[in-house]
């Protein structure tokens, strides 16, 4: 916003005339000094403006510049000023105008920093015709206004930036007199002519978006994935953030920087896919903007077509924050490698153009040597960082250039400060947006102006992600600096390979040096353990699996962007994801498993024990190992000792029983342990453990069946002696009767003999109890699953 000005004056007694005489001499007295265009010194510039505050009081006017055209003039153009004015005093101004000042020349890149916040007014007025003017200004009502002038009616003379000052005069009841009551600054880039030497500028067109896939995806055959929000619709939706960054950048020469974790979510919506409501993992609905996607990523196939692109390592891993606290945790620098290398081949199976690879950008520019170590540990030799942190020790009178050797075969690319962070403000404001572009033009002219005779390169590099109006201000910044006649755009590469300036710093700057601001963002060390935890259950899950690309891939890539550089500023949501993707991983570890088993009842001597696997995954498991371990061996054998074990395989949707032999030596309870095991002898899941109670298999048990089985033979062997003996008595009898013709006595010693067969068919005692022959316990089983023998 404008500064305001309020020179509340004197009353209009003469008693009073001499002193406000005196303070309108003092006003004047900066203004004299900007007609003679001469420097004033430290002291100087502070009487001036503590003399200005003794008149102004407090502010009254607030001046706001909306539009400056052209940005950079030339001769015979007509220099077009709008914005608007609003009256923050009580009192009405009267009487009022909006004029120009152009104050002198700038001396030094730091002077135009310093002059931003300084000076409250200076400059020669440019006056006449070329003024606003207003009759009234009341309070709290906002007024617009607009100023055209020739160029060749300001005071420019010789090449460089001006101070231009857009001020309201008026008078209030108060103050009777013309008085400067507020002033907005900006700048003014003056070059007409093309200079001999022009600055090689190279600026990077960040497309990098925060992660929005998540590691889940249908069970169909296409495995349909799933975001966590419909948010990344929005931004490449007619006046979305990306689309307004692809559409103004189009038109640009610029160095494409890309996120391919951007490129594959785009990519994936262009498809089926489904969007969690509300951040559930259980519930879900169908995304609906395939064709929102499919345009997008077809301009943008187009756009980059013959343009450089430079590709981030997937899902762009925040390097500094694996330099500092991921190191420790294994594999980490692994995946940052990995992500190196699927970030090539997203890039070119989308875009259809072969990316360098071989950039690493830290977070803000910022390195130390423990994050040029990280960053070069995956095949980049070149990393972008930035002038605030490679800061000049030398004695360079100027600006070098960006690219500078730092040790190793590395190469540092040193983007330039003020331009990479010119507009990080809010550029919704129009005022904020004109007077950051006119700061960087005249900064980029300065750098240019320190050694016109020099070509040098610089590089700028914006805010990773920034916003539609943040990224129209850079759009506009740019186009006027292509326009201009001190500057030529160059690819990063080129500016890669530009000879470096002899006396530029190639020393990294030492760990303690790295800003604390960005260290209190970084990803905790936490945060890489429980990465590192969920890669190694992957790692056990998917040597079981049919088709390991199924579940290696889309969580391969969630873990990459558990990794991700937007998180920065975010720890909750960062510690939400990585919840999500190792609770979703446990949840598919958990559909492989064993069934929980009952007591099982053994009632003989050997058996056999089934234990059922189930698979609730859409494919087939494989290479795992079941194994049955009795806790008592003495009492139940499993196999031929305390344990074995069977390879097991189950179809997708299916479950399978493994039978296992078992002896039993003696009755009681065994305790029973079966485990799942992978093919590397890694335990698969928790053990399920059961009891198995043995039956009838002591001595006093056998003891009796055998005793049952004597006495039926005894008894068989009684009735064979008692027959044998009735069948001699029969024939005695039946050889006497032969001798005696048609005696008496016949009749009853047929009756006798008869009676003496039919005894020996009956029990010798009455008591004797039929013989048992059962061959296994009938009692109900209870509750207890019944084991098949």
């Amino acid at each position: 916003m404008a500064e305001a000005a309020d020179f509340q004056g004197m009353t209009p007694s003469p008693a009073r005339r001499w002193l406000r005489r005196t303070g309108a001499l003092l006003a004047a007295a900066p203004l004299l000094a900007g007609f003679c265009q001469l420097p004033v010194a430290p002291s100087a510039q502070a009487a001036e403006r503590s003399a200005v505050a003794e008149v102004s009081g407090s502010r009254t006017v607030d001046v706001s510049l909306d539009t400056l055209s052209p940005r950079v003039p030339s001769d015979g153009d007509t220099l077009t000023v709008s914005g608007k004015i609003v009256n923050k005093g009580k009192q009405t101004i009267t009487d009022a105008h909006v004029g120009l000042r152009v104050g002198p020349t700038m001396d030094g890149r730091s002077a135009i920093d310093d002059a931003a916040q300084s000076n409250p007014y200076a400059g020669t007025d440019v006056g006449g015709k070329y003024v606003a003017k207003f009759s009234k200004l009341a309070p709290g009502v906002p007024q617009t206004f607009s100023i055209s002038v020739p160029v060749d009616k300001l005071p420019l003379s010789s090449d460089g930036v001006y101070q231009l000052g857009v001020t309201l005069t008026g008078r209030t009841a108060a103050a009777a007199y013309d008085q400067i009551l507020g002033i907005e600054r900006t700048f003014l880039p003056w070059q007409p002519d093309a200079a001999d030497t022009k600055t090689r500028t190279t600026y990077l067109w960040p497309l990098i978006s925060t992660s929005h896939m998540t590691a889940e995806t249908g069970s169909n055959e296409q495995q349909t994935p799933v975001f966590k929000d419909d948010d990344l619709a929005a931004e490449i939706a007619p006046g979305g953030r990306l689309q307004q960054l692809l559409a103004l950048g189009k038109n640009l020469d610029v160095t494409w920087v890309v996120d391919p974790d951007l490129l594959a979510s785009v990519d994936a919506m262009t498809r089926s896919y489904r969007v969690q409501v509300n951040g559930s993992s259980t519930t879900t609905t169908a995304g609906t903007h395939q064709a929102v996607a499919k345009q997008w990523l077809s301009e943008l196939e187009n756009t980059v077509e013959n343009e450089e692109v430079v590709a981030l390592p997937f899902a762009d891993p925040d390097l500094a924050s694996l330099a500092h606290n991921g190191k420790t945790a294994t594999g980490s620098l692994s995946r940052l490698k990995d992500a190196t290398t699927v970030a090539a081949t997203t890039v070119e199976s989308i875009l259809h153009v072969t990316p360098r690879t071989d950039y690493a950008w830290p977070a803000n520019g910022a390195i130390d040597p423990s994050i040029v170590k990280v960053a070069t540990s995956a095949g980049a030799d070149t990393v972008i960082s930035r002038s605030d942190s490679l800061k000049e020790a030398g004695s360079l009178p100027y600006t070098p250039s960006a690219a500078r050797p730092i040790g190793g075969g590395i190469t540092a690319v040193v983007a330039d400060a003020r331009l990479s962070t010119a507009f990080q403000g809010d550029m919704t404001v129009a005022g904020n947006s004109t007077l950051a572009v006119q700061k960087f033009l005249a900064q980029s002219l300065m750098f240019s102006l320190q050694v016109p005779a020099k070509q040098r390169s610089v590089v700028v590099a914006p805010q990773r992600m920034p916003t539609a109006s943040q990224a129209q201000a850079m759009a506009q910044a740019l186009t006027a600096l292509q326009d201009g006649n001190w500057s030529q755009s160059a690819d990063l590469s080129a500016a890669t390979k530009a000879k470096p300036d002899a006396g530029a710093t190639t020393r990294v700057p030492s760990a303690a040096s790295y800003p604390s601001s960005l260290r209190k963002q970084e990803l905790p060390q936490t945060a890489f353990e429980q990465i590192e935890r969920t890669q190694d259950n992957l790692d056990s899950f998917q040597v079981i699996l049919a088709d390991k690309s199924r579940v290696v891939t889309p969580f391969g890539r969630a873990m990459d962007r558990s990794m991700s550089t937007s998180w920065r500023g975010r720890s909750t949501d960062a510690t939400l994801y990585r919840d999500g993707v190792e609770a979703y991983l446990t949840r598919l570890t958990e559909s492989v498993g064993l069934i929980e088993k009952s007591e099982a009842k053994l009632s003989g001597r050997s058996a056999t024990i089934p234990v059922t696997v189930q698979n609730n995954l859409v494919q087939g498991v494989d290479h795992l190992t079941l194994r049955l371990t009795s806790t008592q061996p003495s009492r139940l054998s499993i196999g031929d000792g305390a344990w074995d074990e069977q390879p097991v395989a189950v179809s997708g949707g299916h479950s399978q029983s493994v039978k296992f032999t078992t002896n039993a030596h003696a009755n009681g309870r065994a305790r029973v342990v079966a485990q799942l095991f992978t093919e590397d002898g890694r335990p698969y899941g928790p053990e399920v453990a059961f009891d198995v109670k043995v039956t009838e298999i002591t001595a006093t048990v056998m003891l009796v069946i055998a005793g049952g089985v004597l006495l039926l033979v005894l008894a068989g062997f009684r009735m064979y002696t008692q027959r044998k003996r009735a069948a001699a008595r029969q024939a005695t009898q039946e050889s006497e009767n032969a001798q005696t013709d048609g005696e008496d006595e016949d009749a009853p010693e047929a009756s006798e003999a008869s009676e003496a067969e039919s005894r020996a068919h009956e029990p010798e005692h009455p008591s004797d109890r039929s013989p048992d022959t059962a061959s296994e316990i009938t009692d109900p089983s209870g509750t207890g699953e019944r084991v098949d023998r």
